[in-house]
C-alpha cells in the first residue's frame, strides 16, 4: 500500500485539519479567519495554518470560556 503524498505549497498559508491540507490562502490573515471559525463549529478537530515561506506550522486555539 502506497501511503498518499502531501505536497507542500511555495507560497502562502494551507489550512491543516486533522493532519491534511484543505484551502490555500493568499494571507495568513484569511487563513487564521477561517480556522478560527471551523475550530468554533467542530472544537474537536486539530486545526492548523502552514506557513508555506517559514516551513512551519501554528496551532490554531480558542481562548476558554
Amino acid at each position: 500500500m502506497v501511503a498518499p503524498t502531501r505536497v507542500l505549497p511555495a507560497s502562502g498559508f494551507v489550512l491543516e485539519v486533522d493532519g491534511q491540507f484543505k484551502t490555500e490562502y493568499a494571507s495568513k490573515d484569511g487563513a487564521w479567519s477561517k480556522a478560527e471559525e471551523l475550530k468554533r463549529r467542530r472544537p474537536m478537530l486539530q486545526v492548523e495554518i502552514y506557513d508555506a515561506v517559514r516551513k512551519a506550522r501554528e496551532e490554531v486555539r480558542l481562548p476558554p470560556g
